[in-house]
């Protein structure tokens, strides 16, 4: 029987999604972040949404290759996926139009469900006792 390493798997995808989002994010900048805005806006997007896209990919695929974030990062790529297939790609076509946007949405909702796995700087950091957890523990001063 064939030895299955599931954790390795996450990595993979974290490293695919995260190294191509950061390309796309990278590219907008440095192509002029201009032309993004001109397209969105054509496409009857506000130019403003194209800062947001290019952060999000940039950022978000830096966090995603480190595993930092990786739920919330995943849910963001997602949001731009499923924008991008509901306006831009809509008309494209399965082969050589959507196809990639369908793996990475699958990607991205499978991270989501999966997290970053113990590969990932975020179980690093919480093995080092880091805690990411919000409370609501109540200050108390003394007057």
């Amino acid at each position: 029987m064939m030895k299955t390493y599931p954790h390795i798997g996450l990595v993979m995808i974290r490293l695919a999604l995260g190294i191509l989002f950061f390309s796309h994010g990278f590219f907008k900048f440095s192509d002029g972040i201009e032309n993004t805005v001109a397209f969105f806006e054509t496409i009857g997007l506000s130019g403003f949404l194209a800062y947001v896209v290019g952060i999000i990919e940039l950022a978000g695929g830096v966090l995603m290759i480190l595993g930092l974030g990786t739920r919330i990062v995943s849910v963001l790529f997602a949001i731009i996926l499923i924008g991008a297939l509901l306006t831009v790609k809509r008309s494209t076509g399965m082969l050589g139009g959507y196809e990639l946007d369908l793996a990475l949405l699958a990607m991205s909702i499978s991270l989501m469900l999966g997290g970053g796995g113990p590969f990932s700087l975020w179980n690093f950091l919480k093995k080092k006792g880091w805690t990411f957890e919000m409370t609501d523990q109540k200050v108390e001063t003394r007057d």
